[in-house]
């Protein structure tokens, strides 16, 4: 994986962990604040009223946070929360995506390196992949374990036993599909053998023929060269 595409996938991964935090704090205001809307926006008004000559940006302030009170009335609490799991998502396809290209870094690391790059700048870019990663990861963790409302209770502790459960599974069903590929490559390469000595064969037989042909063409050639003479 290219430097840019690394760097947008980073840029993609922490802005869906910030999108992820304000939709945990969203969703948290709108379980607290059901049912009490309106003394809220009774409150705002009141204080905006007791201001003598508001500014523009105090106007400004008023009318967003009176828009933003009623975007969380409008809200159900359970739309909100899908919205993390949709931030969270982008987080971790982003986060394997960065993972593959720390692992294909280590990878190339085993295999003769051909381009300009020095040792150590190599070096640099696979512990500045590793780093973010496990910072990136710690920052959601500690988010889902502290931060996330009780009644969804140990959601990180299920979310890391059932991705490392599906890891496990995908590699299983990696090394199968190998298994497989492996077997069709050799049953491939049996019938190319076969094919090989089945064609070294009649060539030999045809060999045969046409040498016994020649004998006998000369045989009969001297035959009928001798009833002449």
């Amino acid at each position: 994986m290219d430097p840019i595409t690394i760097a947008a996938c980073f840029k993609a991964a922490t802005t869906a962990i910030d999108l992820a935090k304000r939709g945990i704090a969203f969703y948290k205001e709108v379980k607290s604040t059901a049912g009490e809307v309106g003394d809220v926006l009774k409150d705002l008004k009141d204080q905006y009223h007791k201001i003598t000559s508001p500014s523009p940006e105090q106007t400004r302030q008023y009318n967003e946070e009176v828009k933003r009170v009623q975007k969380v009335a409008n809200s159900h609490p359970n739309d909100a929360l899908n919205d993390v799991w949709d931030h969270l998502a982008v987080f971790v396809g982003e986060y394997e995506k960065l993972m593959q290209a720390f692992i294909e870094e280590e990878g190339n690391a085993k295999k003769l390196y051909k381009g300009n790059e020095s040792v150590a700048i190599r070096a640099l870019r696979r512990i500045r992949i590793r780093t973010q990663l496990d910072a990136m990861l710690a920052t959601v963790r500690e988010m889902m374990v502290y931060n996330t409302p009780p009644e969804l209770g140990d959601v990180w502790t299920r979310f890391e036993r059932m991705w490392q459960q599906i890891v496990q599974e995908q590699n299983q069903a990696l090394a199968e599909e190998m298994r497989k590929t492996q077997i069709i490559l050799w049953r491939r390469r049996r019938a190319i053998n076969q094919i090989k000595a089945l064609t070294t064969w009649i060539g030999a037989v045809l060999f045969v023929v046409a040498w016994m042909w020649g004998v006998l063409i000369l045989i009969r050639t001297s035959q009928t060269y001798r009833g002449l003479s």
